[in-house]
């Protein structure tokens, strides 16, 4: 089983950026699709990026298109997920995992990482 540890959330002021980091703790060369997921104050978890085995390719959704960019080193067994354009609805809890989530080697959802876009 392959634990998650997400990092790299933080206080930044809208138009900034962060550089988030998803280190698991075995491999997941195995897992066709990772996935950076976020979760705001009273609203359900949603996915934000994917991202194929190889990296080759890559999907986002409409309201991060153009800022997010997620991209993954199999060798280090780390996701990123870079944003620019920092805007104060990006504020939440991000989430690396399976997409769809908890699927093997990865069993469950780290602890995530904050982040907090000011206007």
């Amino acid at each position: 089983q392959v634990q998650l540890v997400e990092s790299g959330g933080g206080l930044v002021q809208a138009g900034g950026s962060l550089r988030l980091s998803c280190a698991a703790s075995g491999s997941i060369y195995s897992v066709n699709v990772m996935g950076w997921y976020r979760q705001a104050p009273g609203n359900d978890r949603e996915l934000v990026a994917t991202i194929s085995r190889g990296g080759g390719t890559k999907s986002y959704r409409d309201f991060v298109k153009g800022r997010f960019a997620i991209s993954r080193d199999n060798a280090k067994n780390t996701v990123y997920l870079e944003m620019n354009s920092l805007k104060p609805e990006d504020t939440a809890v991000y989430y690396c995992n399976t997409d769809p989530p908890n699927i093997y080697p990865v069993r469950s959802w780290g602890q995530g990482t904050q982040v907090t876009v000011s206007s």
